[in-house]
């Protein structure tokens, strides 16, 4: 997989990751940034659309050649209609899970096997290219710049920074940044929905659900800490 053809979901999976200390930040809701992502990426290429609140296929046969978007895609043919902030959570980690083997077999990442109390196999995943996460993280950064008119920023790096954003991806801003940048990652929430009128409003509804998402799972690795 080239550099410059990353899914959405797969660019937000690598920006999540802490190149310096070589392992993932926000984990705890990576699986609903990574859904969010590849929602959007759907909705984006006009594969999903909003029908009244629900995420629904326009062609029971449409592919798009990446097997984790064809893969959520499926399964949303397949279920009973669902609305888009359902769908941010439910079986997200079946698109985590297809991400991390795509990008294994990219070779973006490594796998190691090891087994879980000695007795249950499990795979652990490593960064084999830096590199290539940095290259997400500073093409992130340079749709943040304020000098950069935000008409020149594709709607899907938009859309990268505003889930990541919603997220609280450390990786990409600071807090204190979050608030310097208020102003400009609306513009870019806004701009992730510029193909047509209709998108922006699904661009919202699944950053707000991704917010909401992110704001319980941190809730919960707090009580449990």
């Amino acid at each position: 997989m080239p550099d410059g053809s990353f899914s959405l979901p797969a660019r937000l999976y690598l920006l999540a990751w802490d190149t310096d200390r070589l392992r993932i930040t926000g984990a705890a809701h990576l699986h609903h940034l990574v859904r969010a992502g590849a929602l959007t990426e759907l909705a984006q290429r006009g594969l999903l659309v909003d029908d009244d609140g629900i995420a629904t296929p326009v062609d029971l046969d449409a592919r798009t050649g990446d097997i984790v978007l064809d893969g959520l895609l499926d399964l949303v043919r397949e279920s009973m209609p669902r609305r888009w902030k359902t769908w941010v959570n439910l079986r997200a980690r079946h698109t985590l899970d297809a991400v991390r083997e795509q990008l294994a077999a990219g070779g973006q990442l490594r796998v190691d096997k090891k087994r879980v109390l000695g007795i249950f196999p499990s795979l652990d995943y490593g960064l084999a290219a830096p590199a290539v996460a940095d290259a997400v993280r500073e093409q992130a950064r340079r749709a943040l710049d304020e000098d950069v008119p935000v008409s020149a920023v594709s709607a899907t790096d938009a859309a990268v920074v505003a889930l990541a954003a919603a997220a609280e991806l450390r990786t990409l801003l600071a807090p204190k940044d979050r608030r310097r940048h208020r102003a400009r990652i609306e513009e870019l929430t806004e701009r992730s929905g510029a193909p047509a009128p209709a998108l922006r409003k699904v661009v919202r509804e699944v950053r707000t659900a991704m917010v909401a998402a992110t704001a319980a799972a941190t809730a919960s690795a707090t009580a449990s800490a």
